[in-house]
């Protein structure tokens, strides 16, 4: 029985990681099934600068999808792929392929290290920082690393999350 109209609760989507590796990054399902396609009629709408797309009112969001966004629920299967070692719980977000082909070699220190489930760029602001400034707060973040900070990382995340502001 072929079932329509429901789509997967599961992405599985193409991320950068440490040293530009390629890794499947595990998420819930917040958008339709086609928002990849659909991107190109949205990208005159870009709220970010840099290589990076966001946009408050994106149409591509389900109901579901913004409410798991905005409490970052969307995010829990990411700890397979720290399981993995694809990720870690602190460190830069890994970017989509399309966003490094737009980068710099400045912006590529970002992928010098094992991507993380959240940041500084996360505790600093989120969807309010453009991409120049995220890059500059993961560079911050990959010069200054140490466990005390990830800590401190990791508690300022749960009080956002508590929050659930800043994210689109």
């Amino acid at each position: 029985m072929k079932r329509t109209g429901l789509c997967p609760v599961f992405l599985k989507q193409t991320r950068i990681g440490k040293n530009e590796k390629e890794f499947k990054m595990y998420k819930f399902r917040s958008m339709i099934t086609n928002a990849e396609e659909k991107l190109n009629e949205l990208l005159k709408y870009n709220e970010a600068s840099g290589a990076m797309f966001k946009m408050k009112n994106d149409p591509r969001i389900t109901r579901i999808g913004r409410f798991i966004r905005k409490t970052s629920i969307d995010e829990l299967p990411q700890l397979l792929n720290v399981l993995r070692g694809e990720m870690s719980l602190v460190g830069p977000r890994p970017p989509l392929p399309r966003e490094v082909k737009d980068y710099s070699s400045y912006d590529k220190q970002r992928l010098l290290v094992t991507p993380g489930c959240t940041g500084l760029w996360q505790v600093s602001g989120r969807s309010n920082i453009g991409f120049d400034e995220m890059v500059q707060l993961d560079i911050k973040y990959i010069k200054s690393r140490s466990i005390r900070n990830d800590i401190i990382i990791i508690l300022k995340t749960f009080k956002l999350l508590i929050g659930s502001k800043d994210a689109f």
